[in-house]
């Protein structure tokens, strides 16, 4: 026995060494090869390879691709190749730059081999054959286009990420994209092959996937977007999936997704009907990939579903159910295809109709068949008492069937129950079992993950056990009420028999997590999850008095303050990656990722959440010792936290202190026009004769019901023919008027709901605000009436806004009282929509101007000539005119293009973007307006490191404007094209002093060890 194995072993040994001495042959023959092509170093100072006899370059692709035939396999093969390969590469760039037509196919693919199966050790001659392949991609030789095609489709996707710029600039210089265009645009009706089309749109796509900056150079071109259209309804499956995938890539881009939503219904008719159960898994996973590029925020999933929501969620549906129809075929695809649609679901997050579709479609019972595996053989008895829907529960969760797919399952339940509305009911009992089951598994799973004591961290686990957590969370906080109480008596008989055993571990982790020592980042995924155990535990009568007993305030608050100062900040997607689509977030460009409604910090608004309920349902108790501390920790996440989420559960605690509202120290609102006579046009009578004068466009924005019913007519504006600028004056006489309210409206809750309006919050007693409740419903300020009803808000409820951007529109026109005119151009030709005044101008409010503008506030009340006209004169453009408007009535700067929109800009038109914020970064120091001219300097120079020519451009306009602190930067910028902009005369035509700017500038970049030629 062991003489036979000790043979076989000597055998292959012998194997091993035959095929070793074999691969060393074909080396030294391919290095015989390349060394009759290499130029003499007499000839050429660094002996490149220049070899145009055909027979030697004949053979040197035949014994390199015999060479890499042999050899795949051992390391040291690879040593072999890697000793030859920077004369390989060179030798391979010649054959190709040659284009001879007897031997360039097999050249291309050799390259194709080579690159496949050493993308690693070729990291370092790729860019090297990208320009050769390039030039093939147009071959009459439509194989050799095709392979050409192959080849660098494969050389750009080895490509490492650090190379990626360096390779843009080549890709652009070698007008790759142009040409990969004119190819497909070719393709209908001619004599292209479909080989030939799938690879260029494939290399197209690669290189969509991988520069943001190419997608709107593609998506403009219209004929191209026809042809990609027609061939996909023409041709076959292979076809099919390549355009899909190059739609998804363009889909990556905000301005085209957005353009694709508008005028797509080509597109998305087809997209619908690939993601059909008819058409093949590759199709229908493309189809999904495309849906999920497309809905990638609230504004496109609405318009998306108010084009074809119905036939959409059927789609969706048929996907999730791909498992029970599969047959065990093809599970890697049915599975790929299930994880598509159940990624597409999570559109449930945002409320919409398509939540009918859902539920219409059987949502719950897809949902319960991707739970448990053999519910219906369980379920054969109906009704199901609450204990066996327990025991049938655990005992299908404990298969772990379908694991992965659980916490999408948690997130889509936990989203249909957050919309669902007030008298929301299954439609049959059929339907109410699937729901309770559901509810079931999610309080089963909740509980099992406390009762282990888990160690939740950044992996699966975590987003299992956060997600069943936070479904339970949600559904105890549903609009539904039958959501609520049966959520709330299936937990109740889950935690029957452990309850307590599980509280007291909870309680225990949150304390041994408060203290500084223990408060790592590798805790607050665990922490997190323990807090959404604490807040659903208090939510339940019977354990309220174990949680409050405790001094769980004063913890929660610490954690409140840790995450304010940024001691900790974790992220949901740090640890529910189900989630979150990283690759779309890490390829997607041209889009302000909108932030979520529970902010950036999961542990700041769980901890937030935990103490609102705890407040709640303590409000008996006296909370002196903690009040001040409290308070002031709440008001400081009104004032630094910007998400929707943490600032409405902050506002919910202070409700309880008797604030209700959004105090914000970085914005006090109107509080001061509230004595501001001058500009007033409403007077507002009490029953018992005294009067308060108010502002119609306040009103009108935050508060119309106060308005009277009447409105003055805007025709009045075009029918009148009194002088423009006499206008704003005639309309406020007309406009003044005088109310007198009811004897039944309390004037004490009057005022406190003008401070509101006013001020953005109010403060008032238990009795007062039981007065302002009524008046607030009577009046529709629903954010208020919200407040004082102490209410939880539903998730995804938005802030209040402070946004007075529609008061610039026709309703606000009516009670405008004064005009900005821009500074006129030659080029403009002018047309106001309101009135027949022929130069740039704008209608505003001097109460909303005054009041975010201490220069035009100063201006308004110092009396003089200025104060009492109509019109005032800014010295800027009417571009940044419009960006100065939009500021101060909605507190946000306009940003310029970004993302590939900018990229495909040259320097003439990036600098008439640019120009209006550089005018407002010096209007802004006259007119005191210190967070705009921060805001613009930030904005100028974020751009200018994307262009250095632009730069030059800026550094002059900074110059024109004496604006010195830009104008150094931007010579920063311009600095490493000192020697160029030198030698080129260009900084001949520059002023003296900028010519030093720049100049100082290379010097200190030169001294700093600055590469000043790049």
């Amino acid at each position: 026995m062991r003489s036979s194995k000790r043979r076989a072993a000597d055998n292959n040994r012998g194997s091993n060494n035959s095929s070793s001495d074999h691969l060393q042959t074909l080396h030294q023959r391919l290095k015989h090869a390349l060394s009759l092509g290499s130029a003499r170093p007499s000839d050429d100072k660094d002996r490149r390879w220049k070899c145009t006899d055909l027979e030697i370059q004949k053979h040197v692709v035949r014994s390199l691709a015999a060479f890499l035939d042999a050899s795949s396999g051992p390391a040291s093969n690879h040593r072999l190749l890697k000793d030859s390969l920077a004369d390989i590469v060179e030798a391979l760039v010649w054959i190709l730059q040659c284009k001879s037509e007897a031997i360039i196919s097999m050249t291309v693919n050799v390259v194709v081999k080579l690159v496949s199966s050493n993308s690693s050790m070729m990291q370092l001659y790729l860019t090297e054959l990208i320009n050769p392949l390039s030039s093939l991609l147009c071959s009459n030789n439509l194989e050799v286009g095709t392979s050409s095609a192959t080849a660098l489709n494969m050389v750009l996707s080895n490509l490492r990420v650090k190379r990626q710029k360096q390779v843009w600039e080549i890709v652009k210089e070698a007008k790759i994209l142009i040409q990969i265009i004119r190819i497909i645009r070719e393709f209908p009706g001619g004599t292209r092959p479909v080989g030939n089309f799938q690879e260029m749109v494939s290399l197209l796509y690669t290189i969509l996937w991988r520069w943001p900056q190419s997608r709107y150079f593609v998506w403009n071109d219209t004929i191209l977007i026809k042809v990609l259209e027609d061939c996909f309804t023409k041709s076959h499956l292979s076809t099919k999936v390549a355009v899909l995938k190059l739609y998804s890539a363009l889909a990556l881009c905000n301005k085209v997704a957005k353009e694709l939503l508008e005028n797509g219904e080509t597109i998305l008719t087809m997209m619908v009907s690939c993601m059909d159960s008819s058409e093949p898994l590759a199709v229908r996973i493309e189809g999904f990939r495309l849906a999920l590029h497309l809905v990638a925020d609230e504004q496109r999933c609405v318009k998306m579903t108010s084009f074809c929501s119905g036939s959409l969620i059927k789609a969706i549906i048929g996907g999730m159910r791909v498992w029970s129809l599969g047959s065990g075929k093809g599970a890697n695809d049915l599975m790929s295809l299930l994880d598509e649609a159940c990624r597409l679901a999570l559109i449930t997050r945002w409320p919409g109709e398509h939540h009918n579709h859902f539920w219409e479609q059987g949502i719950d019972k897809v949902l319960l068949d991707l739970l448990l595996e053999n519910f219906d053989k369980q379920a054969l008895k109906h009704p199901l008492s609450p204990q066996e829907q327990m025991s049938i529960a655990q005992e299908g969760l404990d298969t772990n069937f379908l694991l992965a797919l659980r916490p999408y399952i948690w997130e889509i339940f936990g989203w249909l129950a957050v919309h669902c509305g007030k008298d929301f009911r299954p439609r049959t009992d059929q339907n109410e079992l699937y729901i309770d089951m559901l509810i079931t598994c999610s309080c089963l799973s909740f509980v099992e993950a406390i009762c282990k004591g888990c160690q939740i961290c950044e992996n699966d686990d975590a987003s299992r056990s956060e997600s069943s957590a936070r479904a339970v969370l949600v559904m105890m906080h549903s609009s539904s009420t039958y959501i609520v109480s049966k959520v709330r008596l299936i937990l109740s008989g889950v935690l029957e028999m452990k309850g307590n055993e599980c509280l007291k571990r909870l309680l225990h982790f949150l304390d041994y997590a408060s203290p500084a020592n223990n408060f790592g980042s590798a805790n607050i995924p665990k922490t997190v999850f323990e807090l959404i155990g604490l807040i659903c535990y208090s939510e339940l009568p019977q354990y309220q008095k174990n949680v409050i007993r405790g001094d769980w305030m004063r913890t929660l608050v610490t954690f409140i303050r840790r995450c304010l100062s940024n001691q900790v900040c974790t992220k949901r997607r740090s640890f529910a990656h189900h989630f979150y689509n990283d690759v779309f977030y890490q390829r997607a460009c041209c889009w302000m990722t909108a932030e979520e409604w529970e902010g950036k910090d999961a542990l700041l608004f769980y901890s937030l959440w935990g103490l609102a309920v705890l407040v709640q349902h303590s409000s008996d108790i006296d909370h002196t010792r903690i009040k001040s501390h409290l308070i002031k920790t709440v008001q400081e996440v009104l004032d630094n936290v910007s998400a929707a989420g943490p600032r409405w559960l902050a506002a919910n605690i202070l409700s309880y202190f008797g604030v209700y509202g959004f105090p914000d120290k970085h914005d006090k609102g109107f509080g001061k026009a509230l004595q501001d006579k001058e500009h007033t046009d409403l007077e507002l009578f009490f029953a018992n004769g005294e009067s308060l004068s108010v502002h119609k466009i306040i009103l009108a924005v935050r508060c119309p019901s106060l308005l009277p019913p009447e409105q003055f007519p805007q025709s009045a504006t075009t029918t009148d023919n009194a002088l423009v600028r006499d206008i704003p004056k005639k309309l406020c006489s007309m406009l003044q008027k005088e109310v007198r309210l009811s004897s039944r409206v309390d004037q004490q809750a009057l005022l406190k709901l003008l401070d509101y309006v006013y001020f953005g919050y109010l403060e008032a007693g238990e009795e007062l605000s039981r007065k302002l409740k009524t008046l607030a419903k009577s009046c529709n300020v629903q954010p208020l009436f919200l407040m004082l009803c102490r209410k939880i808000p539903k998730w995804g409820t938005p802030i209040p806004s402070t946004d007075l951007s529609a008061a610039l529109g026709p309703f606000g026109f009516q009670f405008t009282d004064i005009i900005l005119e821009a500074k006129e151009t030659e080029q403009m030709s002018w047309a106001c929509s309101f009135c027949s005044l022929l130069v740039p101008h704008m209608h505003a409010h001097k109460i909303i101007l005054q009041c975010r503008c201490k220069y035009l506030q100063a201006l308004f009340l110092s009396g003089m000539q200025e104060s009492h006209s109509q019109s005032i004169k800014v010295p800027v453009s009417w571009e940044a005119l419009i960006k100065l408007i939009r500021l101060i009535y909605s507190h946000e700067l306009p940003d310029p293009p970004f993302g590939c929109v900018w990229d495909n800009m040259d320097t003439e038109e990036r600098l008439y973007e640019l120009k209006p914020y550089v005018e407002l970064y010096w209007l802004a120091e006259f007119w005191i307006l210190e967070d705009v001219q921060e805001d613009c300097f930030t904005t100028i120079v974020s751009c200018l490191d994307s262009d250095r020519h632009l730069a030059v451009e800026v550094m002059k306009l900074a110059y024109g404007f004496s604006l010195w602190k830009l104008a150094e930067v931007a010579a920063d910028y311009v600095a490493p094209l000192y020697p160029k902009l030198r030698d080129s005369g260009v900084l001949e035509q520059l002023d003296d002093l900028l010519i030093e700017l720049v100049r100082d500038a290379s010097v200190r970049l030169s001294q700093e060890g600055g590469n000043i030629s790049r």
